[in-house]
Parts: structure tokens; sequence; C-alpha cells
């Protein structure tokens, strides 16, 4: 579906990706880890056509995206910023009802197809409520959730979380997680809506007992290169982790489930 092939990229003159290859695929929560500074998000920025690559393509099957106009762009990926700059006298509903630009006509008119997503996005993220109030009243954790629902009312393909728990208690944590594997596992009609089939989420996360309890892979960048790609159990090493955040790491066995536990030493 997403392909990355030879992706480089560099920030304020600085070399911060370095010949990328990966693939995110139908269906499947991939998750993006990382000491600070590794490349993570500007690895989203990049991917979100944001930033455009120094070198190398970013593909969805097949197209290259840097050749796509934004609309069409903004219709294949949806993005749930680390950032936000979003006026403060929007109220929740207008925020998440800006996820369906890329499909108004040329007057901004809204349908109530449109309504109607926008209503079940917000009920999915348990927002429904924040409807009427204005994002300055918002708490950070609420307008992430809010966040989360715009990037939903786009039935895109591919969805792109950057921090998405930043400022979320430990609930709404595994609540936006659990949503987001739910909407990949089964999309129901989602993604479907435009044409597509279940979508793919790249997930940066900080947190690696959360990676290890959802993400379907992993993919750890070190100093803007790929420094391992595989399953949870393949990524999740003792001395791959403790080399590569700098700190004595152990993996153990979660004695309530079956991921494993990552714990310091």
């Amino acid at each position: 579906m997403l392909e990355v092939r030879d992706l480089s990229a560099a920030y304020s003159g600085k070399h911060v990706l370095k010949s990328l290859n990966f693939s995110l695929q139908a269906g499947e929560m991939l998750a993006v880890i990382g000491p600070n500074g590794a490349g993570k998000s500007t690895l989203v920025r990049v991917l979100s056509g944001i930033l455009p690559p120094q070198s190398g393509q970013v593909l969805f099957n097949g197209k290259n995206l840097a050749k796509l106009p934004p609309a069409e762009r903004a219709q294949l990926i949806a993005v749930v910023p680390q950032a936000r700059s979003i006026p403060p006298a929007y109220t929740a509903w207008q925020v998440v009802m800006l996820g369906r630009t890329p499909y108004l006509n040329w007057f901004g008119e809204t349908s109530p197809q449109d309504d109607e997503l926008v209503h079940l996005a917000m009920e999915r993220t348990s927002t429904l409520e924040l409807a009427p109030r204005l994002v300055g009243e918002l708490s950070g954790g609420e307008l992430q959730r809010v966040l989360l629902a715009r990037a939903l009312v786009q039935t895109t393909p591919v969805l792109l979380l950057d921090e998405p728990t930043t400022h979320l208690d430990l609930q709404y944590q595994i609540s936006l997680l659990k949503q987001v594997q739910d909407l990949i596992h089964r999309p129901a009609g989602w993604a479907l809506a435009n044409g597509h089939g279940a979508p793919g989420a790249l997930v940066v996360l900080h947190d690696l007992n959360l990676v290890a309890r959802f993400a379907d892979r992993v993919l750890l960048l070190v100093q803007g290169q790929l420094r391992a790609l595989g399953s949870v159990t393949e990524v999740l090493q003792p001395e791959l982790l403790s080399e590569a955040f700098g700190i004595a790491l152990d993996v153990v066995q979660n004695p309530i489930g079956a991921h494993p536990l990552v714990v310091a030493r």
C-alpha cells in the first residue's frame, strides 16, 4: 500500500532521515520508536507531504505522492499531528468537519453524509459531548481526541499519528489506541466509504509497553537510520533497545497478557 523507497530528508540544513526503505500494509499498525532526535516526527512530516524529501520516494499503490495535488493526497493520508495550531474560536464540531475538506465542492458546502460521518467519528472517539465547545476551552487530552476524530472523517487508507497519546490520561491512551486498532482491523465502512480497504496506521509512540500491546510491527529509528524493522518480539529485544535508548532495559513476559513487558534494570 504505502511504500517508502530510499527516503532521505534534511531539516534546517541537517540530514535527519537517511535512505529509509519500508512499507505500511493495509490493516496493520506500524509503531515507530526511537530516542529523541531520531527523526520520528520528521518522518511523519515527509510522509504527509508537509516536508519534501531530499531524495527517494513515498508511493501509494505505485503513485508518487509528491506528484499528487494536495486535495488528492489528503484523500489518501490523514494526520494526527504532534503540534496544534487551530484557531481557538473554532468549535470541536467545526474542527472535526475540517477533515471533510478534501471532498467538498468549490463552495465548501457540507452534506448530510458529512454530518453523519462527523457525528459517528466524535461518537467513536468519545468527543460528541465536546461538539459545541470552543477549541480554546479544551484540555490537551480533549483536543487530541478531537484531532483523531478529524483524521477519521477523512476516511483515508493511511493514518499517520505523531505521538497521539501525549497529554492523555492513561485510560484515554489505552482507549485511543484501541480505537485505532479497532479501525484498522475492523474498518466497518470507514475507509471503505471511499472505495478503500482496511486502513493502515503508522503511529509514533514513546511508551514501549503501549507498542508491545498494540503494534503489529515495529520500526526502530536511530539517528535517522532504520535500525530494526519487524514484529514486536523481533524488535523489542533487550540488547537492541538498550543500545538505541542508552539505558539498560529488560524484556520480560507480561504476567497478565501475551505481549512482552519492557522494564528498566
